[in-house]
């Protein structure tokens, strides 16, 4: 398996490193918006509760414009899977291979989660632990998988929505914001929510097309442009979030009228405006540091594993609460105090250690599946060309698995799985304290894409020696 180093010096110089670079800065605000505002503090009974402190701090809403970064990620994710989709396509292959090939990085990890989240459920209630404490700490496992079921969409809809891009270009973006901007309407003057339920569809879709437009020039953003683009955006925002309808905050803040986030408003995607400004304003400046080796072996390093981070960080808080209240040196519940202020530093160091423990421990699951795949792309050499081609044919009746309704309908199970897991309220359901048929779904649909993978790199396998 090739060392970070090794990765680092291989990357060819045409990479566009500002967006990894984006990915790493992304995921790590997440991480430590989240660690920032939680809070863990023993009832009156004795049980250990959790809960953000973003209700007792509006002051801290406006920073909230910073650590909100999900537009990111789906603006970075349209422009890889632009690149990914289209290197696949002009070789010959097909909708189900390019499919399968994104599922390698995606389901592993989450299958590791979620077997040992039901393991770990199993373990706790056999040996005598609350059930009520087991189930608050599985929803606080489970709760990044919200993420997934709308990513997962957009990987499975990127084939088409490319198609859509290349012939209509931003018109594409700007029809999916008239989407949210009508479904806003409608929340806002009727109070029912269910009414914007589309905006996760449309905000997210849209952005990822941003990232298509990024990716093949067409966006057309000159630094001068995306000044003029952050600077209007920011100053939509305060009219948006001032006299405007909505909150300040962008992340969700329990027990709030409106949320930004769930589902996605006009206010948010006025944030993802600016970050798209900003992220075309630090491409360049972005691109000439990362030459260097050692940072650009950093960003590496912290993409290799990006989504175990990214899984195992809540896994962290709660470990690391366990951890320490055990050695009683669990931090100040008094939100805004000095004392709350100051505790944050020992429990965030806490985390961050823990979280190494987990990434050292599972983050091997992603990275192989990463350096597999460099290492199968380096062996085809010339016949790189040849094993796309093959797997762009209809596959053979030996290889069901790899067929696109299959694939796609595995894709299907799976979001369906990772939205009931996300969206199910405190259980206990069954012996895993989640719903088993979540489960089932998301491991099934895991299984028959691993196999779905296996059957195609044998049928590519014996394509390219029959080319020989």
């Amino acid at each position: 398996m090739p060392t970070i180093s090794e990765l680092a010096v291989r990357t060819p110089t045409t990479r566009r490193r500002h967006v990894d670079l984006l990915r790493a800065t992304a995921i790590m605000a997440v991480v430590a918006g989240h660690w920032l505002i939680m809070t863990v503090v023993r009832t009156p009974d004795g049980e250990l509760t959790g809960f953000t402190a973003l209700p007792q701090l509006p002051e801290l809403h406006p920073a909230t414009w910073l650590f909100q970064v999900m537009p990111l990620f789906f603006l970075v994710g349209g422009v890889s899977n632009a690149i990914s989709w289209t290197r696949h396509r002009d070789r010959g292959g097909d909708v189900a291979g390019w499919l399968l090939g994104r599922s390698a990085r995606l389901f592993p990890p989450v299958t590791a989660l979620l077997l040992a989240t039901a393991a770990g459920a199993l373990v706790a209630v056999w040996a005598g632990v609350r059930e009520g404490f087991v189930v608050q700490a599985v929803a606080l496992v489970v709760l990044p998988l919200w993420f997934l079921v709308v990513y997962l969409g957009v990987v499975a809809l990127t084939p088409t929505m490319h198609r859509l891009h290349r012939r209509y270009g931003l018109a594409v973006p700007a029809v999916l914001l008239a989407g949210v901007v009508a479904g806003d309407m409608l929340r806002l003057s009727t109070g029912v929510e269910l009414w914007a339920a589309g905006n996760f569809v449309f905000a997210w879709l849209a952005v990822h097309q941003v990232g298509f437009a990024w990716e093949d020039g067409s966006l057309r953003l000159t630094p001068r442009r995306a000044a003029i683009l952050v600077a209007g955006s920011v100053a939509a925002l305060l009219l948006l979030t001032g006299p405007g309808p909505y909150p300040v905050s962008m992340v969700t803040v329990p027990g709030a009228a409106l949320q930004n986030p769930s589902p996605p408003s006009l206010a948010l995607l006025a944030l993802a405006a600016a970050q798209v400004g900003l992220a075309v304003l630090v491409a360049g400046p972005a691109d000439r540091w990362l030459t260097r080796r050692r940072p650009w072996a950093a960003v590496i390093g912290v993409n290799a594993v990006v989504l175990t981070v990214f899984l195992w960080h809540m896994v962290a808080s709660f470990v690391g609460a366990l951890a320490l209240d055990a050695a009683g040196l669990l931090p100040s519940a008094d939100v805004g105090t000095t004392a709350w202020w100051l505790g944050r530093v020992p429990w965030m160091a806490t985390l961050a250690v823990v979280l190494a423990a987990f990434v050292a421990l599972f983050g091997r699951i992603e990275t192989g599946a990463l350096t597999r795949r460099l290492t199968a792309t380096e062996a085809a050499g010339d016949t790189a060309r040849d094993v796309a081609a093959a797997s762009g044919r209809a596959p053979s009746r030996g290889a069901p698995f790899a067929t696109l309704p299959v694939v796609a309908g595995a894709y299907a199970a799976a979001i369906l799985g990772l939205l009931w897991l996300a969206s199910s309220s405190d259980g206990p359901y069954g012996p895993f304290m989640v719903p088993t048929g979540a489960l089932v779904l998301v491991l099934g649909a895991a299984a028959v894409l691993r196999v779905g993978r296996r059957d195609a790199h044998d049928e590519s396998r014996e394509a390219t020696k029959g080319r020989q």
